[in-house]
């Protein structure tokens, strides 16, 4: 019997240029570009067209979470040897919340930081409760639940990918650009960022096609903009992330494919969370809970026929994911036509639409 060798994380690279980081969204949002993939074959096209692609009967599913002002800034306290008080600045990226008055998250400079550490980020104050090995550090903080929440919003600010952060600070307009149209549910630190591109009129153009839509939530952390560290693909662990898919919603896309229509998710976030409630015969069952699934080539979908996501980072789970969708090889001949082509990639950058490979 053959073995497969192991894949490695670099045969997930690629060059991308530094200008193909788009640092804005395109205006309107559905005037970016949309390359097609599908059957072998590119098509350079737009947002708007999305609906030229979609027949009656299909199922569009997106995700319903609202970005929450995540990044926080602050400074640690800690008793010092001969009785002062010893301070350094941080900054904390909030990832999942583990109770009404914890979150987990990442911090710099996270070796700064030890357990009954106090974090005062202005007004809002924690305590350092635990430091986890995988670089994450649970703060209990003085505040809970929507008091908690209020705080939050009151000193955090949006958290923008940290390759866009790098060049160029947060400011009002993103507290717009980088939430989708169908956010209702706070929980995520990071943008389901297919959705951004998504106006009411292409909703409505979309459901004129006798397409039906259907929200999920994914609650989006930290650990996405972490970058794959292992040579082996299959020694990376991803962070897990809390996602809910209601009994109506399961059951109005089990109708849609027992009635020969396709699921069509907006993002990889839906995709993972659908992929994460459906059984091995394809039964999409109702979801609430912590998911951490990692798709790679070989991986067999179960629910999603079509995805509509954005152009990702080169050894990213995230181009992983999209190669063991359609193909790697096909992934990698797209992405470097896109490359050529101009197209802008990541959170703000242009889409593409993938059929299954």
């Amino acid at each position: 019997m053959a073995f497969a060798p192991p894949m490695k994380t670099a045969d997930f690279d690629f060059d991308l240029p530094e200008d193909r980081i788009a640092l804005r969204p395109a205006d309107p949002r559905d005037s970016a570009r949309l390359l097609v993939v599908k059957d072998g074959t590119l098509d350079d096209r737009i947002i708007r067209d999305l609906p030229d692609f979609l027949r009656p009967g299909d199922a569009l599913v997106f995700n319903d979470t609202r970005v929450i002002p995540a990044r926080l800034s602050g400074v640690r306290t800690r008793p010092g040897p001969e009785g002062e008080t010893l301070t350094v600045a941080v900054e904390a990226t909030l990832h999942h919340r583990d109770a009404p008055d914890v979150w987990s998250a990442f911090m710099k400079p996270g070796k700064r930081i030890k357990p009954g550490d106090r974090i005062a980020f202005q007004t809002l104050e924690a305590t350092v409760a635990t430091k986890g090995d995988d670089g994450l550090i649970t703060l209990k903080f003085d505040l809970s639940g929507p008091a908690l929440d209020d705080a939050i919003r009151a000193v955090g600010v949006m958290p923008l990918p940290p390759y866009i952060a790098a060049k160029r600070p947060e400011d009002d307009r993103d507290r717009w650009d980088y939430q989708t149209v169908f956010a209702e549910h706070d929980g995520s630190v990071a943008a389901p960022t297919a959705g951004l591109h998504f106006t009411p009129a292409l909703l409505e153009a979309i459901r004129a096609r006798d397409v039906s839509t259907h929200a999920v939530t994914l609650h989006v952390g930290a650990g996405t903009f972490l970058p794959v560290k292992v040579e082996d693909v299959a020694e990376h662990r991803m962070h897990s992330e809390w996602g809910e898919v209601s009994p109506e919603t399961a059951a109005a896309l089990n109708a849609v494919h027992a009635a020969g229509g396709r699921i069509v998710c907006v993002g990889t976030t839906s995709l993972r969370l659908l992929e994460s409630a459906t059984t091995e015969a394809g039964e999409i069952r109702p979801f609430h809970g912590d998911t951490a699934i990692f798709i790679t080539p070989g991986y067999r979908f179960r629910a999603v026929d079509v995805l509509m996501t954005n152009f990702h980072l080169p050894k990213s789970t995230l181009f992983m994911l999209v190669s063991a969708f359609a193909g790697q090889e096909t992934m990698k001949t797209a992405y470097a036509h896109a490359v050529g082509a101009g197209y802008r990639f990541y959170s703000y950058g242009d889409g593409s639409l993938l059929f299954r490979g």
